[in-house]
């Protein structure tokens, strides 16, 4: 492959609904442009971005693929996400580097959840973008119905730049509205021109004047010539066309088959003719030097130092280790030294590639704007900045969202702890949203991610890539222990088993100290020298040995002050290990006399969806011991639910959303306090912490 000029660079995000067509597109885009000889199946396993043994057998993606793809004079490299709720942090990782992008629309299934939260990222990310509309050869795709959803949904900026042609109900062609003319698709990618049929007339005249309409907005010029009822040219309407698409008011709607290859030419035109290059008049591209915090205007430029940003990374004991970076400024070349601020590592370079899928292309130099790979940087994360030492330069991270699901873990065989951590590490690395934390309160290692599907996906690839198995299970919901009121006990150890002896004794008071967020609060006001002062430290060493595993349920104890106020010793027999087992038995001889109660915690939960769903939500929250607190407006039609409510009626809550809302709901919750959990939680709690010590 060529290096390419900034200018002839086109960075396309490929976004839409699971199972949409997003990969079919790719694999035809990549078939037309002589990529392949023959065109990929998601059946046949064989497609270039769906490469991995899970997205093979589970027959989706899981992680963003790149396709570079060369058309005439330009490159478009193709960035092919999941559509799955579940991997969204691999959307935002790809937006990062996109310039513009295509949603692709079933035209069988129409506007789908997916859909929506594909223009939502373009939206936040500010990123110009084309609708698609695969699979038109099913004969129940419906064209214009989804135009007339998307109308609804995002009005006058959709605009047609396509109508199909069907004879005798086939699919065989699309009407060119900007330029009037018409294709006739002939087989793997071909077609010939063909007239514009009389049947497509009474869609084609409003389209038409729409789209004069939005040519006649970009000046004052064009506005005087649409009232005089002037004919603009072809190049005068893609030209204004071409403002009006970067600028977000204009979003082209074409149509096709990923899998007939039908429409893919005209859909790579637009890609070159309407999608910006990286150099976009309205987003400016600001790094910051470190040691000044001056910021720069980097904005592709060849002529600067350079600077990358790394948008993901890929650790596979197969393929290796690469970090894939977008050039920011500058050039990269095979033999250049690149330095990393962050890490403070400065590493020489021998190759540079670029991937497609798997394959790896080395490339003699990147061009600013391009995006290529670099392999074995071990100390570069994705989100860090390669610039030069003497031109230190540092880029904002994108954010990903949060995950939210989680499930504790074990691994299968005992031995495998350490492989488990080492292989959970590495996927970390690839996958920001993917989180791993070792609960020593709760003794239990917890796995966060996006959903159910997402962790399922990483036990099969902890399996399939690194040989270990874990079990996933409902995980234990961090309550607490305390007491009520104030109780009195005297506890004493003595043992004599011949030779030296065990004494310690120790009366003790115990009452609520008022501070949830503190275990214990240990004091003494011991008179006469009952207890020596050298064994105080003894009697809190075992009070605080037992707020680790309360008497009740096995949960750590808060909220407790103990007081040593009397006791007694032996001269010979004493010891700091008589004494700490004295105060262990006093703490769970009180503990159990003092009113003792479990305490739940209470979350606080953002819940967003759009406004006709925000009555079953509060109807479920309300099941679910839940305090809805308020509700607010927010962009796009949609509500933000705000409740407090126990963590442990959010196990789950991920599926149960998705099925409510048709996935097109979101939360995020943040700890907020403990409460007193009611009787019959307590006594739930109770019950399964016997059952699991038998």
């Amino acid at each position: 492959m060529k290096v390419y000029k900034t200018q002839d660079i086109r960075n396309v995000a490929i976004l839409g609904h699971g199972g949409c067509g997003k990969t079919s597109l790719v694999e035809a885009m990549a078939h037309v442009t002589g990529v392949t000889t023959r065109q990929g199946r998601i059946e046949d396993g064989n497609t270039i971005s769906d490469y991995d043994k899970e997205e093979i057998r589970r027959k989706f993606s899981i992680s963003t693929s790149v396709v570079p793809i060369e058309w005439k004079f330009w490159k478009i490299n193709l960035l092919d996400t999941p559509g799955y709720l579940d991997f969204a942090g691999e959307v935002d990782e790809a937006l990062a580097a996109a310039d513009g992008a295509i949603i692709v629309i079933n035209g069988k299934a129409g506007v789908e959840a997916g859909t929506e939260k594909a223009w939502a990222y373009c939206e936040k990310y500010d990123i110009p973008r084309v609708f698609f509309v695969t699979n038109m050869d099913d004969e129940h795709a419906d064209y214009m119905k989804v135009v007339e959803q998307l109308r609804e949904l995002y009005g006058k900026r959709i605009a047609p730049f396509h109508l199909p042609i069907r004879e005798d109900h086939t699919f065989t062609g699309v009407v060119n509205v900007v330029t009037l003319k018409g294709r006739r698709f002939t087989g793997g990618g071909k077609w010939e021109e063909r007239d514009v049929p009389d049947d497509v007339q009474d869609d084609l005249e409003p389209c038409r004047e729409a789209l004069m309409e939005a040519v006649a907005e970009t000046s004052e010029e064009y506005m005087e010539r649409y009232f005089d009822g002037d004919e603009f040219t072809v190049d005068e309407i893609i030209d204004a066309l071409r403002v009006n698409v970067n600028e977000g008011s204009v979003v082209p709607v074409q149509c096709g088959s990923g899998t007939l290859a039908y429409g893919i030419e005209g859909l790579i035109e637009t890609c070159v003719e309407f999608l910006p290059s990286p150099i976009r008049d309205n987003i400016k591209i600001f790094g910051k030097d470190p040691r000044t915090d001056k910021e720069y205007n980097v904005d592709y430029d060849s002529r600067r130092p350079f600077s990358a940003y790394v948008f993901k990374t890929i650790v596979d004991p197969f393929i290796g280790r690469y970090s894939l970076i977008k050039v920011c400024s500058g050039e990269l070349k095979s033999d250049s030294v690149i330095y990393n601020y962050e890490k403070e590592t400065e590493e020489k370079l021998s190759r540079i590639y670029i991937l497609r899928g798997k394959e790896a292309i080395e490339m003699p130099e990147l061009k600013a704007g391009d995006i290529g790979a670099i392999a074995k940087l071990s100390n570069t994360a994705t989100g860090d900045t390669l610039s030069l030492k003497a031109d230190p330069l540092v880029f904002e991270k994108f954010e990903v969202e949060s995950p939210y699901t989680y499930m504790r873990y074990e691994a299968e065989n005992k031995g495998d702890e350490d492989k488990v951590s080492q292989a959970l590490q590495k996927m970390m690395e690839e996958d920001l949203t993917l989180r791993a934390f070792n609960d020593k309160e709760n003794r239990q290692s917890l796995l966060y991610g996006m959903g159910d599907q997402h962790l399922d996906v990483v036990v099969s690839k902890l399996e399939a890539k690194y040989k270990v198995k874990i079990n996933l299970s409902k995980p234990r919901v961090p309550y607490r222990e305390t007491i009520r009121k104030k109780v009195s006990v005297r506890e004493k150890y003595k043992k004599q088993s011949g030779g030296h002896g065990q004494y310690g004794d120790v009366a003790m008071e115990f009452d609520p100290s008022g501070d949830l967020e503190t275990p214990y609060v240990f004091a003494e006001r011991v008179v006469g020298g009952a207890v020596p002062k050298n064994y105080f430290p003894a009697v809190e060493k075992g009070i605080q040995d037992s707020v680790l595993k309360g008497p009740m349920a096995g949960y750590p104890v808060v909220g407790v002050k103990a007081t040593l106020f009397d006791g007694s010793y032996h001269p010979v027999d004493s010891s700091e290990m008589a004494f700490k087992t004295a105060a262990r038995q006093a703490f769970k001889s009180a503990f159990m006399q003092a009113n003792p109660v479990i305490l739940e915690p209470i979350v606080s939960l953002s819940v967003i969806v759009p406004d006709s769903y925000t009555g079953d939500i509060m109807g479920d929250l309300n099941k679910k011991r839940g305090r809805v607190l308020g509700m607010n407006p927010t962009e796009g039609g949609k509500t933000e639910i705000v409740a407090d409510i126990p963590l442990s009626e959010l196990y789950g809550y991920s599926t149960n959303l998705r099925s409510m809302t048709g996935g097109r709901g979101s939360y995020a919750y943040s700890f907020s306090r403990y409460e007193q959990a009611p009787g019959d939680v307590q006594e739930k709690v109770i019950a399964d912490n016997a059952k699991a010590e038998q």
